[in-house]
């Protein structure tokens, strides 16, 4: 078992893990006036450390991304798509897709890490 690759599947399953709970943030707040819905970015900062294209720590004291082990689920805003006169911005619709996705994201990981899991127990027999 690749070492490398569980704690990648680990990361993926942290960021669903927050997916999941920003979302149900968003739809419990589906009503609150000024409210921004917010979203989860791991995918694209993980292609990105993979690419070589993330940002470069030149320093240990840094922030920065040298390379996929690196990569950490964040948080961020998510500016425009206005939807209520009052500025909260949360379509349930959008919502209740994101939920169903990550759902069918978070089995698929679950699964692979327990392929990568019953691998090793397999090799350890």
């Amino acid at each position: 078992m690749d070492y490398h690759n569980t704690d990648l599947l680990h990361r993926a399953l942290d960021a669903s893990n927050l997916r999941q709970e920003t979302v149900s943030s968003n739809i419990a707040n589906v009503n609150t006036p000024g409210y921004k819905a917010k979203r989860v970015e791991f995918e694209s900062l993980l292609k990105d450390a993979m690419n070589g294209t993330g940002l470069q720590r030149t320093n240990d004291r840094h922030f920065g991304v040298n390379n996929a082990s690196d990569v950490k689920a964040r948080v961020q805003e998510q500016g425009g798509n206005m939807v209520g006169d009052d500025g909260n911005n949360v379509a349930i619709d959008t919502e209740m897709a994101e939920l169903s996705a990550n759902s069918i994201y978070y089995q698929s990981l679950v699964s692979q890490t327990s392929a990568q899991y019953n691998m090793l127990r397999s090799v350890l027999r």
